[in-house]
């Protein structure tokens, strides 16, 4: 029995030893979370003075207790200012009495935090009385039963005035698409459409609001797509970034009617984050079109016209010259046979008789060579008679007799042609002999004529003084000019090609129509 005070002391020394180590246990515990405490509020203080967003905490009552550095830089309050002030002096006398309810309104919901996604754009105000856009969300939480809300916020002034440049440039380049007269259209990479002005909804006769979204194929012929979209990616792999209008390429378009219409395109592309977009500028030119096949219409009809009056013309000379050489040649010709009678059967005549009988045979033998040379120069028989062939061998004699030129002629087969071919090839060798004769100062013609197949192609080449082939004709020289239009009646061309000092060459190409020109 008398141990047992002894075990009660022991047992009690015990417990206070334990209390002991427990109350310093505790103590440190207490210690080390007042650390944890102190380093997580420092932690989270750098992290909102380091924060770019203003970040504004306040209480139930909406007075601020948090106001980190950059809320001070974007509302220019001093925080010493600011806390335990109500958080209406931030914002305009307008909004904050909706303000204030929007918060006690979200502190009786049930979510603790509205994220950046559904923000909301509205006004603050700097210490200066200078009001400003800010873009905020909203968060809730509680401490020791009291709820805290902490707003953080952006100032946005610099992104809604550059909005708002953007806006009027967009604006800017959207009236300027809606006035252009051609047609603007802009794809993406899988050629949908993203522009559509307002020409093309007036070329293409389709609603923008359609168009937008739409394949680009809409527009396109059904024949012409598979061509159009190869044409696109290869433009695409080029590299190009424009196809200027020099380039054009005419093509079919379709309205949404159905109509097919011809246009004229021309194609850019630019690459904006690593897509590609292709501009096409194009233009109706359904008007140009028929005014076109118009106006070959008539050109067709004037050329027909000219050379039926070519036609006319040589037939009225071929007639003139065929009366001066059948009636007035055969008078002449019986003249001159009933003067050599009468001189003949006159006998013993006065001098004075003799004398002009001998002048009147004189005078008759010019007339009748006049009469032949008239006769030649408006048409020469033999080419009604006997072919080019045989007029050209005439004509080149005559002129080689005439001048004294000496002319090599070299004549190929089958040059049996109608008219019109055979009277225009004719005219034109007549027209260059006879500019060499005037102006060329040459001592030998060389000249081929020949037909190849369906062409007809005449050289003439002199050796004389020759010409600057750029040099303007004097007054009335007309005769390289005559030669070009008689020739491209026909659908055929002249080329002259000289120098000064090196003589000139013309050449001739003349097409027979429908194979023809056989006689």
């Amino acid at each position: 029995m008398s141990d047992t005070p002894f075990v009660v002391v022991v047992v009690a020394l015990a417990a206070l030893v334990a209390a002991a180590v427990l109350l310093h246990l505790r103590a440190r515990v207490a210690r080390a979370t007042r650390r944890q405490l102190v380093n997580i509020q420092a932690r989270v203080g750098g992290i909102l003075e380091s924060a770019m967003d203003a970040v504004i905490s306040v209480d139930e009552s909406q007075r601020i207790v948090i106001f980190n550095g950059a809320a001070e830089r974007v509302f220019r309050w001093p925080r010493t200012a600011v806390i335990g002030q109500r958080l209406d002096m931030l914002l305009p006398e307008r909004y904050r009495g909706a303000h204030a309810a929007h918060i006690e309104a979200f502190g009786r919901g049930d979510g603790h935090a509205r994220g950046m996604g559904p923000r909301t754009v509205l006004n603050g105000l700097r210490a200066d009385g200078e009001e400003f856009p800010i873009e905020a969300s909203i968060s809730r939480h509680e401490e020791d039963g009291r709820k805290l809300f902490t707003v953080i916020l952006r100032d946005v002034n610099e992104r809604i005035q550059a909005e708002a440049r953007l806006a009027r440039s967009e604006a800017r380049l959207r009236s300027i698409l809606d006035s252009a007269m051609d047609a603007i259209i802009t794809v993406d990479e899988s050629q949908h459409i993203v522009l559509f002005n307002e020409a093309a909804e007036r070329v293409f006769g389709c609603p923008r609001h359609e168009a937008l979204g739409a394949p680009l194929s809409w527009f396109i012929p059904e024949r012409f797509r598979a061509g159009h979209a190869g044409h696109m990616r290869r433009f695409g792999e080029t590299g190009a970034t424009t196809r200027r209008m020099g380039e054009q390429r005419v093509v079919t378009g379709l309205r949404r009617n159905g109509e097919e219409f011809p246009i004229e395109a021309s194609i850019s592309q630019i690459e904006e984050q690593g897509h590609k977009f292709f501009t096409v500028i194009l233009r109706d030119v359904t008007e140009r079109h028929r005014a076109g096949k118009a106006l070959e219409h008539t050109r067709e009809e004037l050329r027909k016209l000219a050379i039926a009056a070519g036609t006319a013309r040589e037939q009225e000379m071929s007639r003139i010259a065929r009366e001066l050489h059948d009636e007035l040649g055969q008078g002449l010709t019986s003249l001159k046979i009933d003067l050599a009678w009468l001189r003949e059967h006159l006998g013993e005549t006065p001098l004075p008789v003799n004398t002009k009988l001998a002048a009147m045979q004189v005078l008759l033998d010019g007339t009748v060579a006049a009469t032949r040379r008239i006769s030649a120069n408006l048409r020469p028989l033999m080419l009604d008679d006997l072919g080019l062939r045989a007029a050209a061998e005439w004509l080149v004699q005559s002129f080689s007799q005439r001048t004294g030129i000496a002319v090599e002629l070299a004549m190929g087969q089958n040059l049996d042609l109608e008219d019109p071919y055979a009277t225009t090839v004719f005219r034109v060798l007549q027209e260059s002999l006879t500019n060499i004769a005037k102006h060329a100062d040459a001592s030998a013609v060389e000249i081929a004529l020949d037909r190849e197949g369906d062409m007809v192609t005449l050289m003439v080449r002199d050796n004389g003084k020759g010409f600057a082939s750029n040099q303007a004709p004097g007054p009335g020289s007309f005769g390289l000019l005559g030669m070009r239009e008689r020739v491209a009646l026909l659908k055929g061309e002249v080329q002259v090609a000289s120098r000064p000092g090196e003589g000139a060459t013309i050449e001739m190409r003349l097409p027979l129509a429908d194979h023809g020109g056989a006689a």
